[in-house]
């Protein structure tokens, strides 16, 4: 298997740290809002890759955080008038939902950034001792210049970034020994959360909380960190300096990353107008649609989001799922279960196409080539069944259909019809239960639908709903 290291800037041979076993880190997303589908890209991606690697007989130790202490997180809880606690934690559960929309597994461990501040403290304590941090009235910033491999991710040289930088007046940062330096541990500001630390009680760094969970829950050096090109400098540079200053080994072996999503060619920005949640998207389309649209394109590449790309990969995925549905059509009607001669010869024929999915994933996770292969597949399958299968035949077909799917983690079952009656039945229902101020029960229904696929719309002259 070959794989893309953006350490290295080439493909590179996947080697396990140790034999059969995969540790990855991937960094999550920061909960202050519903995530949008620049965040979808490198979970569905990722999702695909340990997935591929369990396919592949790896057992993989996949870590994926929720950052939730941040400056944007306090910002929402003040704006709103709740602790930033309460704000991190809808938020997490509302992208849990999105995620389950997007047939994303849940990780091994997916740690919270405020359970981990012990571990934090340690880790800053090491760096302080070797010299790599210092302390400058409560804030703790970590020395750029003192560990000598600073820009070997990005491949960006310190002096180049240094005359690149505002002076230290314009940033205010006039305590720094350089600009260059990063925070590790800030001091405690009214009306934000904090924790006691022996320098002064205050909240850790967004670079530290990384490099600490990934320690935690991997070990002190892991096979595979990911995440998306933005941030290659400096999340993840700062990331790989603090760790290896306090380790004294190499941080992460292969380092992945995805490139940017635009919309309509455009980059995404709330500026624009153009700036698309996960949710807003599930009131159009099923999150499967939007899955299989992301692995349409190899992740190094930009992807561009549109109505029209959407609406092909509507019709791409409808072609898998319509050809899952014919040999399940056919195997309730065929009357032989055990294969001829030539239907053996036709089941060892379609080993071809996975060995064509699995050519396409070895090299680099190539994803679009994997979907033709999956195509081919379909194609061959349409054209070599009929009312005169047998089962076995059927049986085997779909399996293998099934398999290489799964890996994808695109669903060919398609989800039950839901009647309009029931529909209706149950806005009925919600609409009592608000009348009786029972809220609790009105979410629970409203949730039940949306599970249904069915997105529900307050007006001034009732309840409208539609299917998603």
């Amino acid at each position: 298997m070959q794989l893309f290291n953006t350490l290295s800037r080439k493909k590179e041979e996947f080697v396990p740290l140790e034999e059969n076993k995969v540790r990855i880190y991937v960094c999550g997303p920061t909960v202050y809002n519903l995530i949008h589908i620049g965040n979808a890209r490198p979970m569905i991606f990722f999702d695909t890759v340990r997935r591929y690697f369990e396919y592949k007989g790896y057992d993989v130790n996949f870590v994926s955080n929720f950052t939730d202490v941040d400056d944007k997180i306090i910002n929402k809880a003040i704006e709103e008038g709740v602790s930033a606690d309460v704000i991190s934690q809808k938020y997490i559960a509302e992208c849990k939902k999105d995620m389950e929309g997007m047939n994303i597994r849940p990780a091994t461990t997916h740690p919270l950034a405020t359970q981990e501040i012990p571990e934090m403290i340690d880790m800053i304590k090491i760096l302080l001792d070797k010299g790599f941090a210092y302390i400058k009235d409560g804030t703790v910033y970590f020395r750029s210049r003192s560990f000598k491999d600073y820009g070997k991710l990005s491949h960006k040289n310190l002096d180049d970034l240094r005359s690149g930088e505002r002076t230290l007046a314009v940033t205010g940062e006039t305590q720094k020994e350089d600009p260059l330096d990063f925070v590790l541990w800030k001091p405690m500001k009214e009306g934000e959360p904090y924790w006691e630390a022996p320098w002064g009680d205050g909240r850790p760094g967004w670079h530290l909380e990384c490099s600490t969970m990934s320690r935690k829950y991997l070990g002190d050096e892991i096979d595979i960190h990911g995440g998306g090109e933005d941030l290659i400098f400096p999340h993840h540079e700062n990331e790989i300096a603090q760790s290896e200053a306090a380790t004294g080994v190499p941080f992460a072996k292969y380092w992945m990353h995805n490139a940017f999503l635009n919309i309509n060619n455009e980059k995404m920005a709330k500026s624009k107008g153009n700036f698309k949640t996960v949710r807003e998207v599930s009131e159009q389309y099923d999150l499967q649609i939007l899955r299989f649209f992301m692995l349409g394109a190899h992740y190094r590449n930009p992807l561009n989001f549109s109505p029209e790309l959407m609406d092909a990969a509507k019709a791409g995925l409808e072609r898998i799922i319509t050809a899952a549905e014919n040999i399940l059509f056919l195997k309730k009607n065929a009357s032989s279960s055990a294969m001829k001669e030539s239907e053996e010869a036709v089941l060892e024929k379609s080993k071809e196409f996975t060995l064509a999915f699995e050519k396409a994933m070895d090299d680099d996770f190539n994803t679009a080539d994997a979907i033709s292969a999956v195509f081919e597949l379909v194609k061959y399958i349409n054209s070599n069944v009929n009312e005169d299968s047998s089962i076995e035949l059927l049986d085997g077909l779909y399996k293998r259909l099934k398999t290489l799917t799964d890996i994808l983690g695109l669903e060919i079952r398609r989800k039950e019809q839901v009647l309009d009656s029931d529909i209706e039945s149950l806005i009925k229902e919600r609409q009592n239960a608000r009348k009786e101020r029972n809220f609790a029960k009105a979410d629970e229904i409203r949730d039940k639908l949306s599970d249904m696929g069915i997105i529900l719309e307050d007006t001034k002259e009732g309840v409208k709903w539609k299917k998603v």
